[in-house]
């Protein structure tokens, strides 16, 4: 029996083994989050219930964080900062029943991540943003490093503020993966550019960054092209760039502006989907959807162009350094008013 290795059949069996062998590790640091938050969680737990039992003050904590550290000398975690930090994720989640489920379910840093930055007085709106941001991680698959350059960008303000056509323009069974697409404002500060470049300037920096303009529009989509050429009855036309979004299996058309957003945009967005479904889109994918990022947008005059379109759209913001608009505190809905927001992603 002749002993021959077929290269080509070699390299799929090899890749096959591979995977098998990341998935099983993969599958094996989740159980090892999982416990580990499990025990982080009656760890937080016995601490709580044995000081309000005694009305012992920070001192046992920082008596537990001496005596476990001696006893369990090779293991991290038993810092005095990491059993506060365990009391307070057990007393954030302790009356939150329907997000306990949740935690479980991501990493001991991804939990900490979100505990830290989800403080505000308006613990109703606390609790919502943690649930956002932690269903986000879960659904999305989001690294920690993701996770924070969210919380650092504040992507649930964004959510909430955003403004599409999509209730209007696209299927239902669309829509909660849709609403997910498009922010209010996009945060392009990692370019290092000013106020003052033009359009091919960003639009060529972001090119020239496409990893992290691809994280800041989201982990799910892929890039196509830029200036992607269109053409219809001897005439071409560009979309700035175009993006695939791989859950929604659908393009995704982004117009730049560096000025202030204007009705006619919309009108123009709305002929390149229509000439990218006709003429781009396969057979099994759903409709096109378009981002115009501007400077600068009125809020009444957005809506009202994106009412007079048939193509399903969103308008956002773009920033080229990390200030954040300080009318945003009063544009921000109510508690009810995100409640119900949160309620259509459940959905």
């Amino acid at each position: 029996m002749l002993n021959i290795i077929n290269d080509t059949e070699y390299r799929d069996f090899f890749h096959q083994i591979k995977e098998r062998v990341r998935n099983a590790q993969l599958e094996a640091l989740r159980a090892v989050n999982k416990e580990l938050v499990s025990l982080y969680w009656d760890m937080g737990k016995m601490i709580v219930e044995t000081q309000e039992q005694h009305t012992w003050g920070d001192s046992v904590v920082e008596t537990l964080a001496k005596d476990l550290q001696k006893e369990f000398a090779g293991m991290r975690g038993f810092s005095l900062r990491n059993l506060y930090n365990i009391r307070a994720f057990y007393l954030t989640y302790r009356d939150l029943p329907k997000l306990q489920s949740l935690i479980a379910e991501i990493s001991w840093t991804h939990n900490l991540a979100i505990l830290e930055r989800c403080q505000d007085e308006d613990e109703r709106r606390n609790a919502l943003r943690r649930e956002f941001y932690t269903k986000q991680t879960i659904e999305q698959r989001w690294s920690s490093r993701t996770l924070k350059n969210h919380l650092e960008s504040q992507t649930f303000e964004k959510f909430l503020l955003k403004q599409t056509n999509f209730e209007k323009k696209l299927p239902s069974k669309l829509q909660k993966d849709a609403q997910l697409l498009v922010r209010d404002e996009y945060n392009f500060s990692f370019l290092g550019l000013s106020e003052e470049h033009k359009e091919q300037e960003i639009e060529t920096a972001l090119i020239a960054h496409i990893e992290k303009t691809l994280m800041t529009f989201g982990n799910v989509f892929a890039f196509v092209g830029r200036q992607y050429r269109l053409e219809l009855e001897g005439e071409e036309y560009f979309v700035d760039i175009l993006l695939y979004h791989r859950k929604l299996r659908c393009l995704v058309a982004v117009e730049l502006k560096t000025g202030k957003f204007r009705p006619e945009y919309a009108g123009k967005m709305n002929f390149y989907l229509n000439l990218l479904n006709d003429t781009v889109r396969l057979e099994d994918e759903n409709p096109s959807i378009g981002i115009i990022l501007c400077k600068e947008k009125k809020r009444t005059t957005v809506e009202y162009a994106l009412g007079q379109v048939n193509q399903p759209m969103g308008v956002a913001e773009y920033r080229l350094t990390r200030e954040l608009p300080q009318e945003w505190s009063q544009l921000l809905p109510s508690v009810e008013d995100i409640e119900q927001e949160m309620n259509f992603l459940k959905t």
